[in-house]
């Protein structure tokens, strides 16, 4: 009788754990956890280096899908964002799905480092979302000009939670 209550206890231990065992998409969504939260800023444009416009944004960035995606809405004046970012593990990619009023594309996108996804539209331009040291994080995208790569935009987030 001990031992099948033994049995069962271990039974249900094994099965707790593998309820409560992560995916390696959802691990590898876990690294983009610095980007999570209710986020308020600025969105800058930039031409030949200057700032030439700044206005303010609010964005919502959240787990759904049990961890598998990371949804993102960006607000601002000037753009209204939603998109979706998942991890395939089959291929060791991020995707990030982008959509706005004229329409959306799938991007793949690479954590270069801790706090740092790079989103490559091509190889001509990118988008990088990055942690700041004293808090918050930043977006920026980048074009490539004469070989070198120069900011065109660029957001500045802190969370309010």
């Amino acid at each position: 009788m001990r031992a099948k209550y033994g049995l069962l206890l271990l039974s249900l231990a094994l099965s707790f754990t593998m309820l409560n065992a992560q995916s390696p998409g959802q691990q590898a969504m876990q690294d983009l956890s610095f980007l999570v939260g209710e986020w308020v800023g600025t969105s800058g444009s930039f031409e030949n280096g200057e700032k030439i416009s700044e206005v303010p944004a609010f964005e919502s960035i959240q787990y759904d899908l049990d961890n598998h995606i990371l949804v993102i809405q960006l607000n601002s004046e000037t753009l209204q964002l939603h998109t979706i970012v998942n991890y395939h593990p089959a291929d060791s990619t991020y995707y990030y799905h982008a959509f706005s009023k004229s329409g959306g594309g799938k991007l793949p996108a690479k954590l270069e480092a801790p706090g740092r996804l790079v989103v490559q539209a091509n190889e001509n331009k990118r988008y990088i979302f990055e942690a700041l040291p004293a808090g918050g994080f930043r977006e920026y995208g980048e074009k490539r000009s004469n070989g070198s790569w120069q900011k065109y935009f660029e957001d500045r987030f802190v969370n309010t939670q």
